[in-house]
This record gives structure tokens, C-alpha cells and sequence, in this order.
């Protein structure tokens, strides 16, 4: 069964980083001529952040319809509220994504723009400035954070702007049997794929009708790959499922990179470590990126399959938070990210079994007590679905 619904004749751009992104983001909102839908996890009030605050505000001041969606954890609950103050001063509407955890431990993890319903922005890219570490101290960094999104108009867009329509009125103020009725709204029915050139789909992941769109969109690229698997990820714990799709594909004869982001959270970089003896065992390379924080989630499989989205590849992002993703089926789209990402390696350690396995026994030990408790953690938060 389909996972994603494609949809052709898009126009797609990669954007790469903050430094290409946010530019194209504020020309659209100032080209705004209806409304404006947005919705990220952080949104930090750095000087890039008030950039796109200022944006906002203008749209409104001009009788644009702007609302905007922010994680009650990842902003922050002071910042958040004074950020909230601020656009409703303005005339911008602001939700505030599950505060205090009403409704559970789910977060929107989600970064998308969708403006006049012509063109949307969908990515990793949180609204803060290149420069500053996400984590909670927004430590500077040395170099800019390696990150994409997706610039797009055509079809496309009317599924993503779809689907920021109904986590509006989720947000909002629902009452039971209204809130029943916009979730069986909520999910993406797979269709007829038309083969052509810009052809796109839009995935999400949420606890209700799309539980495991986006795994399963991988796992299908995966098992019908031929030569090459290209994966980067910052947080990279995949369930087994997805393990067992990389080693079949090693097993075809194709070629598996993983790169991975390091040295933000040494919590994340343990478990993280935690699969490595696993995955080069089954011949998978992996390659750490140190130069700065990786905060991209993309993949190219085969020169023919793309994705950039807000989804990693651990249990968090497949299982539980609310994430996006945009599917591409475009060869030319593949080879540009692809370039972009053997760049990235060509800048990466790479490590190898027998490193791995040269390392001080309590370090070794550490890694699967690690990968113990992690697994049987998501097994639990998860219901079980951590597979």
C-alpha cells in the first residue's frame, strides 16, 4: 500500500540553512496577500527570530490573516507567552502547542509555512539564528548549523496547507465532538501517482490517523532501493524495523551512508553510539559531522528518492512528537541534495568497526546498558509501537 500521495508538476528549491531559508521566508510573508499559516517548535527571539516576528506583524498590518503555532516546550513557556503578547498586540494569531502537557507528552516538532495556499515551507529549520546551539542555552556555535527545507508551489501545497487549516482549529478552542470531527480529517489518502517531472508529496506524522506515515515512507524507499541509501540525521536510534531495512538493503548489494550529527546532547550522542556496533556489523557506514550542530533530517535514496522534513530517525520524532516531511520523486531534486550531503561526509569522521571495537570495555558496556534502557523507554512511552 502507498504511504505518501504524490502529486506532479511542482516547483520544488532546497534551502539550505538558515542563510538561504529565511530570506525566502520573509519575501513570501511580505508578499502575503490573504493569509498566512505557521508553525514551528522553536522560535527563539534572537535577531533572526525578531526578523520573522516583524514580518509577521507587517502581514497583519495589512489586514493579512497570520497565525502561528508554537511548541509550549521547544519555545519556551516565558518566551512563548511574550512572544504570543507581542503578536496579538498586533493582530497576529498565536496557539500554543499542548502547554503543561494537557494532552500528553507529544510535541509539534513540526517547522511549515504556508502562505496565500501558493507556496509552502516545509523543513527543519527552526526560526532561530544559525548561530545559536537549539538546545535550551542557545550556546553560540562555531560555523552555521547544517540544515534544509523545501521552498514549493503547485498541487503540493494544498495538501500542506490542508493539514495547517485542521492543526489550527486542533489548537484552538474545540469542543469534543467538533475535535472528533476535524481528526478524521486529518489523515492523507494515498492516490493515483502520475508519473512526470516535480512530482511531491506531503507526509505527517501525528498519534491519530498518521501514526507511521513517515516510517513507513522509508522503509518503502528502503526496501525497493537499488544502489545507494544516503541518511542524515541528527538524533539517529531507529527501531528495529527500520535497522532491518537498512541491513536488507546492505545485504541487495546497495550501499548504505549514515551520517550523523554529534556533539550537541553527549545523553543523545550515548544512544545514538548505542547502534553503531550494530549497524557496521551489517556493513553499513557511518560518519559523524563535527563541524558544527546537524539539525537536518534528509535522505536520498537511489538519485530518484528525496526527503527533508522535520522527522529524525529515532523514536521521539517516529512514534510520538507530530513531525512533516516532504517526499521527492525528481532526479534532479535527489542529485542536488545528494551533493550536498557527500559534501557534508567529505567533512564527517567516518567510523569504522574495528575502531568502534578498539574502545575501553566500560565504554562498550555503556553503549548497550544505553541501548537497553533506551529501547525498553520507547517500548513504554510508545505502547509497544516502538518496533
Amino acid at each position: 500500500m502507498r504511504t505518501v500521495l504524490f502529486t506532479a508538476h511542482n516547483r520544488l528549491s532546497i534551502l539550505h540553512s538558515g542563510g538561504e531559508y529565511f530570506p525566502a521566508l520573509i519575501e513570501a510573508i511580505d508578499a502575503a496577500r490573504v493569509e498566512i499559516y505557521l508553525e514551528t517548535y522553536i522560535f527563539s527571539l534572537d535577531d533572526v527570530g525578531t526578523v520573522v516576528r516583524d514580518a509577521l506583524k507587517r502581514a497583519a498590518s495589512r489586514g493579512i490573516s497570520v497565525h502561528v503555532i508554537t511548541d509550549w516546550l521547544g519555545t519556551g513557556h516565558v518566551r512563548g507567552k511574550m512572544l504570543a503578547d507581542d503578536l496579538v498586540s498586533a493582530g497576529v494569531e498565536h496557539h500554543s502547542f499542548n502547554p503543561w502537557f494537557r494532552h500528553g507528552i507529544a510535541r509539534t516538532h513540526r517547522k511549515i509555512c504556508v502562505v496565500d495556499g501558493t507556496v509552502a515551507f516545509v523543513g527543519g529549520i527552526n526560526i532561530i539564528s544559525d548561530y545559536r546551539n537549539d538546545d535550551p542555552d542557545h550556546d553560540e556555535l562555531i560555523a552555521p548549523r547544517w540544515d534544509f527545507a523545501v521552498r514549493a508551489e503547485g498541487p503540493l501545497v494544498a495538501h500542506v496547507q490542508r493539514i495547517m487549516q485542521l492543526q489550527w482549529l486542533r489548537t484552538g478552542r474545540l469542543g469534543l465532538i467538533s475535535r472528533i470531527q476535524r481528526l478524521r480529517e486529518g489523515r492523507i489518502r494515498p492516490g493515483r501517482v502520475v508519473e512526470n517531472s516535480g512530482m511531491a508529496g506531503f507526509v505527517v506524522r501525528d498519534n491519530l490517523r498518521n501514526r507511521r506515515t513517515i516510517q513507513r515512507s522509508y522503509q518503502r524507499a528502503l526496501g525497493l532501493s537499488r544502489h545507494s541509501v544516503y541518511i542524515a540525521n541528527p538524533y539517529f536510534a531507529p527501531a528495529l524495523r527500520f535497522c532491518r531495512a537498512l541491513a536488507h538493503a546492505v545485504e541487495r548489494g546497495v550501499d548504505v551512508s549514515i551520517l550523523i550529527g554529534v556533539g550537541e546532547f553527549r545523553v543523545q550522542d550515548a544512544v545514538a553510539q548505542s547502534f553503531y556496533r550494530r549497524l557496521l556489523s551489517k556493513g553499513i557506514r557511518l560518519y559523524e559531522y563535527r563541524k558544527t550542530q546537524l539539525h537536518a533530517k534528509v535522505a536520498v535514496i537511489d538519485d530518484d528518492w528525496a526527503t527533508i522534513g522535520s522527522s529524525n530517525v529515532d523514536g521521539i520524532s517516529l512514534f510520538i512528537n507530530q513531525e512533516a516531511n516532504v517526499v521527492v520523486r525528481d532526479a534532479a531534486f535527489a542529485r542536488d541534495l545528494r551533493t550536498s550531503i557527500e559534501a557534508a561526509i567529505a567533512e564527517s569522521v567516518e567510523i569504522r568497526l574495528e575502531d568502534f571495537a578498539s574502545r575501553p570495555w566500560y565504554k562498550r558496556w555503556l553503549y548497550d546498558a544505553v541501548f537497553v534502557v533506551y529501547r525498553g523507554l520507547m517500548r513504554i512511552v510508545t505502547l509497544g509501537d516502538y518496533t
